[in-house]
């Protein structure tokens, strides 16, 4: 299956890959462990979440060994990408603009996280010059 193709990860897939993204191929004993530092989890439930992910192209298995390791099949910078693409899309219709003024309307933004934006501001004000 192509990567444009794989469908959206669930919310507990997302939490799968976020654990492979972070921690490399795990095996889903060492996933689910990671799962119950937040909240309890069964082995059983993990192991079928990532069954799953598998027959969805999501993850990648190495059966090698004994224990199966899992990677992810997803990177993480498109992955977050195309899922934030189809929220713009979805819930602000298609304004990024509206996404960033409900976020700094309803969170407290850092003098560093406005120093940053005020930054990528004029990056793009630059791009836009003509050369």
């Amino acid at each position: 299956m192509s990567k444009s193709k794989m469908p959206k990860p669930t919310e507990s897939e997302l939490e799968v890959l976020q654990i492979l993204w972070e921690y490399g191929p795990s095996s889903v004993r060492q996933v689910n462990d990671h799962l119950n530092a937040t909240r309890e989890v069964g082995y059983t439930t993990t192991l079928k979440i990532m069954q799953i992910m598998l027959e969805k192209g999501q993850v990648v298995r190495d059966a090698a060994s004994r224990t199966h390791i899992y990677a992810s099949a997803m990177a993480e910078e498109e992955t977050r990408k195309k899922l934030l693409d189809q929220f713009v899309d979805k819930t602000f219709r298609g304004s990024a603009m509206k996404l960033v003024m409900q976020a700094l309307d309803k969170h407290q933004a850092s003098t560093e996280d406005l120093n940053e934006l005020k930054a990528l501001i004029q990056k793009m004000e630059d791009d836009q010059k003509p050369k």
